[in-house]
């Protein structure tokens, strides 16, 4: 069957942030996502806040951005927006891929007919989903070009999970993971990494066979990491975990907008990208889920490897005239700071390391940091 690609002019920029909304005394998770929605609804016609699987989270949207700038001041207005009802509930905001403390039983879910059939087929892999993400989206102007792109950011799919890794614990214990999260969702039928077609064909051929055998009743069921977005004519990316802080946030926006746009002017000089074998795209995966920022991650089919840290900083470089190209020089030079600072896990675990083990301290630090 044939899937269509709405096509973008211009390499448009949009973000998904995923935000868990928490009790402001127990520091626990709170299913307030009815009463929040409602109190935003009051100060705004049409806020850019969904909702989503648990009615403990509420997902920004922003609009359609040409720059990362637009993006985030997009999300920041709708933060404070989001702030000033949540507040009079007793709910503050806060962005990791997981809970440190909170348990997947006690949770309520968002009743549609979606969510319905998605418990319905998972089960228990489906009520364990209590994990956070960001999902960004950017215009690619031919379906032609999308598994070119989408095979060749695989490469750099371990330096995103390394510096958004922001999921360590887990119903209050430290898993050992720097991204609990990446490796729980992958338990969900069609979600994990993506199969890599050599072209569009490929790619309709197996969305046929997913629709014909009931796998998928469309294509918002395949859940990958990096997928197609046909109807918006973007490639989106939905690797990194919850991302903790606005600055973070966009660091990690421009360097994906700069990864696809680099790659996409590439292939209009006429380049053949790079891919990788999945056996090492998956072995990576894992090694950025373990160890995050000091995993030794694989560069090619030639088997050479380096630390992750390393490679992203001959990567800033290579991508730096893209960036200032894009206007977001400033947001990429962002994630050199990530390292420095420490990623979200490594605060994380500094935190309880230095309350004795408090994970509501934790959580505390997590709603403290979201502004900054």
């Amino acid at each position: 069957m044939g899937v269509p690609f709405a096509g973008s002019p211009r390499p448009t920029l949009g973000v998904e942030w995923e935000i868990a909304l928490v009790d402001s005394t127990t520091r626990d998770l709170s299913n307030t996502a009815a009463a929040v929605f409602d109190a935003v609804g009051e100060l705004v016609d049409k806020p850019r806040v969904t909702k989503e699987l648990l009615r403990n989270t509420v997902e920004f949207v922003t609009g359609i951005c040409d720059t990362v700038g637009e993006a985030i001041d997009d999300l920041s207005e709708t933060m404070s927006l989001v702030r000033r009802a949540a507040n009079p509930l007793g709910v503050d905001l806060m962005c990791a891929g997981t809970h440190p403390f909170a348990r997947w039983s006690t949770q309520l879910l968002t009743r549609t007919p979606h969510y319905d059939e998605l418990i319905e087929r998972t089960q228990w892999w489906g009520r364990q989903m209590l994990i956070w993400g960001v999902h960004v989206h950017v215009g690619i102007s031919s379906r032609e070009k999308m598994f070119p792109i989408l095979n060749a950011l695989l490469l750099k799919y371990p330096h995103l999970l390394a510096l958004s890794a922001s999921s360590p614990m887990w119903t209050g214990v430290d898993t050992g993971y720097a991204s609990n999260r990446a490796l729980m969702f992958q338990q969900l039928p069609t979600a994990g990494l993506p199969f890599q077609f050599e072209n569009w064909g490929q790619f309709e051929g197996y969305v046929h066979d997913q629709l014909t055998t009931g796998v998928i009743a469309d294509l918002a069921g395949l859940h990958w990491d990096i997928r197609p977005a046909p109807r918006w004519g973007t490639i989106e990316v939905r690797v990194c975990d919850g991302i903790s802080t606005r600055t973070e946030l966009s660091a990690l926006v421009a360097l994906i907008h700069c990864l696809v746009v680099y790659l996409d002017t590439r292939l209009d000089a006429g380049e053949t990208l790079p891919s990788m074998p999945p056996w090492h795209v998956q072995e990576n995966k894992w090694r950025a889920a373990r160890y995050g920022l000091d995993a030794e991650v694989i560069l090619g089919a030639d088997n050479r490897e380096r630390l992750v840290t390393d490679d992203l900083y001959d990567l800033l470089e290579k991508l730096t005239p893209t960036a200032v190209r894009l206007g977001c020089a400033e947001e990429l030079a962002r994630v050199a700071d990530i390292p420095r600072r420490g990623a979200s896990y490594q605060r994380q675990r500094k935190v309880a390391a230095a309350t004795g083990g408090d994970v509501r301290a934790v959580v505390a630090s997590l709603v403290n940091e979201l502004d900054t």
